[in-house]
């Protein structure tokens, strides 16, 4: 059995600057453009534009969306619980800001 040493990685390299579309968005993350727009309603998360075609997502977008789906999938925790958590999530990081600077 021979083993090859070269492994070549590819990938995007995402920023604070970076923006997605609706259908990268949903891409990215496996969730349907239902599940998005559930989101976009339950103020989950806030697209920039108008109508879903000129929708933009920021990463902070795609990380909240990619942590919704893994609880959904993982707990079976309904859309209002994820907002929840989500809110939790967000104080707690918060308080770990303020902590680090004491």
């Amino acid at each position: 059995m021979s083993h090859n040493s070269n492994a070549y990685l590819q990938g995007i390299v995402l920023d604070e600057e970076t923006y997605c579309s609706f259908g990268e968005l949903c891409r990215l993350c496996g969730a349907s453009a239902e599940q998005i727009h559930e989101m976009v309603a339950e103020g989950i998360i806030s697209p920039e534009g108008r109508t879903p075609a000129e929708w933009r997502f920021t990463l902070v977008s795609l990380h909240r969306v990619q942590t919704v789906v893994r609880l959904h999938q993982d707990l079976h925790i309904n859309l209002p619980g994820c907002a929840l958590v989500l809110e939790l999530l967000d104080e707690l990081d918060s308080l770990r800001s303020l902590l680090a600077r004491s």
